[in-house]
């Protein structure tokens, strides 16, 4: 039984080693690929990717038929105008 701890613990301190050597890998491959960025392209690059979002969510709703705030009261207002009569078409001929 003693000979079965000491090879599962030799054996998860294995993996765990490779697992962090792994990591540190990745952390230095990602470290060697920012290296040229500045911070004035950091925050140009965040405020495109805020942008982008903002459209893809838009698109979204258009797509599943959401309106905006703002079209929604568009309409509301077109509506009671033309429900007032407020809205009619000119009745003079034009032209000759």
């Amino acid at each position: 039984m003693n000979q079965v701890l000491l090879y599962v613990g030799l054996i998860l301190a294995s993996v765990s080693f490779f697992l962090c050597v792994y990591a540190c890998l990745r952390v230095g491959k990602l470290l060697n690929s920012v290296k040229g960025l500045e911070w004035d392209t950091v925050a140009t690059l965040t405020g495109d990717i805020g942008t982008i979002k903002k459209s893809i969510q838009t698109l979204n709703n258009r797509i599943n038929g959401l309106n905006s705030p703002k079209l929604n009261e568009e309409l509301l207002t077109y509506a009671i105008k033309q429900q007032n009569g407020a809205m009619h078409p000119p009745t003079d001929k034009l032209g000759g």
